[in-house]
């Protein structure tokens, strides 16, 4: 297939910014010395075309498109930093060419401030003669940082002053006049630029363009400030790193070099000679293409691990009727927040709370009790309307969680003489059973184990419940030994009882070790895809948990194109291999990873970021 010669050259560029050690295994070097092969020199009109795009492609490719008529550094900004409201200190933030302008119409007939030295200065009021009448705030601490190593990479100048709402509007309404000169002699003193109240997230939006923040860094700054729990926050840290930011802007160039090997094949002329067969090279990117897959696959496998950090652990409570549910999220919770009864469905619809178990956020939800029974219209003993709509709704909620507390209970039978029985509905082992297999969390939870503290006194108590978890693990039997647990919502067992502590506390300790076996970060080994031919940073895998449902969302698309490669250039070997469609994939998958940076080139940048600045 034949191609201009500015194409020629412009794939030549791409092999060898992203293959330089291996290009002679590419292109045979013998054959580009050939002189009818050597493309020459672009001159005149083709060279100055040539050169435009290649700087409007690099352009385009490293920066991010700015709305229409906006200009960096045209307009200087103010905003309040700090919550409104009374407070002590509030800080108003100002960034722009005019920080020093500003400086000298609120603190008239004062030297300049000392950079990134903290300096006190009474503010006035600007365009008035300074006198006790014309004093904003006294006391206030100033702060100058001048350009460019800055937050915003503009002059930056930061007025500490006290938190009275009084103070602060009279601060804030004073900054947007000092726009004008200095005083009506002089009046070149005046630039012509604007100073206005900040958009909401800009800010962060001037570093993220001065390159101080990544998006991701930025998406992880949002997240910090919106923790409400210790586990949530130390998620949002985690993707505060560069790390994984590298390793993104790492995989795109991967994925660009292995484009730029497939568009060789598709446009170098027949008669060039290459050291590696096609079949070689289209071998090349597909194994490279594999081990990226597997690398995506932990990344995004940790950010739904993380996003159970930041978002919270959805809790259900399943079991029969009267097995104790409510009681125990009472117990959890640490009031009445759900009515406790010995009258059979009592509990129609779910009851959710959310509580702080040890820094994680859990959303605990009590159902109504599972039974099987005829359908009954008329209040006789069977499954009412409303109770199989609780029910439904009941199992709907246990299979949408990420983690079931199975409610088994001990209850009296026959005599008051026998000894009481394990109760677990086939009902309940039914929906857990699906649960599993949905790869759902599961604890079992026997409850009422104080009933058999009188038949049972001292250790031989014990041996009689592991009979019980013998049983229960003979209908589940992917339950481990260690999450069925024996508790009594009564509180602590008689201390004549060989289990003396509170068994409350120790599910809520073993709930917390599942929580953290469920948020422990993987790496590619966990996918089968770890190749020590391309090693990576093996801090991504803990900052990947900062990642966010944008990130998450974007790895997906990328992993479908990545598949959508490997499906393209499958039929190679049979000479079936569609290279202009495994190259376009390969593009759309180099792609995603710019948009996740803010980096790419797509029309859509722009919107990404006015989302994630506005948070």
């Amino acid at each position: 297939m034949k191609i201009s010669l500015l194409r020629r050259q412009v794939f030549a560029n791409t092999l060898l910014r992203c293959f330089p050690s291996s290009l002679n295994c590419i292109i045979h070097r013998s054959e580009l010395a050939r002189a009818k092969h050597r493309p020459s020199r672009p001159t005149g009109s083709q060279w100055r075309r040539y050169t435009s795009i290649r700087g409007a492609a690099a352009a385009h490719q490293e920066t991010v498109r700015l709305p229409e008529g906006a200009e960096i550094g045209e307009e200087t900004i103010f905003a309040l930093s700090t919550a409104p409201g009374p407070a002590a200190i509030a800080i108003v933030r100002i960034s722009g060419p005019l920080c020093e302008h500003i400086y000298n119409h609120l603190c008239p007939d004062k030297p300049l401030l000392k950079p990134r030295h903290a300096t006190v200065r009474t503010l006035y009021s600007p365009h008035i003669p300074p006198s006790p009448d014309t004093i904003l705030d006294t006391s206030a601490l100033l702060l100058y940082f001048p350009s460019p190593n800055t937050f915003t990479g503009q002059d930056l100048l930061e007025l500490h002053i006290h938190g009275g709402p009084a103070t602060v509007r009279a601060v804030l309404s004073a900054i947007p006049t000092c726009s004008g000169p200095l005083s009506p002699t002089h009046p070149t003193n005046y630039p012509r630029r604007k100073i206005r109240p900040a958009d909401p997230g800009e800010f962060t939006r001037l570093a993220f363009h001065a390159d101080r923040l990544s998006l991701p860094q930025i998406e992880s700054l949002s997240a910090t400030l919106s923790a409400s729990t210790e586990r949530a926050r130390r998620a949002a840290i985690r993707g505060s790193g560069a790390s994984l930011t590298a390793q993104y802007e790492a995989w795109r160039k991967d994925l660009i070099g292995a484009m730029g090997m497939c568009e060789a094949l598709i446009d170098f002329s027949e008669d060039q000679a290459f050291e590696e067969g096609p079949s070689d090279l289209v071998a090349r990117c597909v194994e490279l293409v594999e081990d990226l897959r597997g690398k995506v696959t932990a990344v995004k496998e940790n950010a739904t691990r993380g996003e159970l950090m930041r978002e919270g652990i959805s809790v259900a409570l399943l079991g029969k009727p009267n097995a104790g549910k409510s009681s125990l999220l009472n117990r959890i919770v640490g009031r009445e927040a759900a009515i406790v009864s010995s009258e059979e469905g009592t509990t129609r619809d779910v009851v959710e709370v959310s509580v702080d178990l040890e820094g994680w956020l859990v959303r605990v939800g009590d159902m109504a009790g599972l039974r099987k029974g005829e359908a009954s219209n008329s209040g006789g003993s069977g499954v009412g309307v409303v109770e199989r709509e609780g029910i439904r709704r009941a199992k709907e909620r246990a299979l949408a969680s990420d983690l079931v507390i199975v409610m088994a209970s001990i209850e009296d039978v026959g005599d008051i003489t026998d000894i009481p029985k394990l109760v677990l509905d086939p009902e309940v082992v039914e929906t857990t059973r699906e649960a599993l297999n949905k790869g759902i969390e599961v604890v079992v939870a026997v409850n009422k184990v104080d009933k058999l503290c009188k038949s049972f006194p001292g250790d031989n108590l014990e041996q009689y419940l592991e009979g019980f978890r013998t049983g229960i693990r003979s209908v589940l039997p992917t339950v481990s030994s260690e999450r069925i647990l024996f508790i009594s919502c009564k509180g602590e067992l008689p201390s004549a009882t060989s289990t003396t502590q509170d068994t409350i506390q120790v599910l809520l300790r073993t709930l917390s070790t599942v929580f953290t076996e469920m948020t422990t970060p993987l790496d590619s080994n966990a996918t089968g895809a770890w190749n020590d031919a391309r090693p990576v940073d093996k801090s991504i895998w803990q900052e990947s948990l900062g990642a966010t449902t944008r990130q998450k969302l974007l790895l997906d698309e990328c992993d479908l194109h990545l598949q959508d490669f490997l499906d393209s250039a499958d039929g190679e070997t049979t000479g079936e291999a569609d290279i202009v469609m495994a190259a376009e994939h390969l593009r759309s998958a180099a792609e995603c990873f710019a948009r996740i940076t803010g980096r790419g080139s797509s029309g859509d940048v722009e919107e990404i970021l006015g989302v994630v600045f506005e948070k």
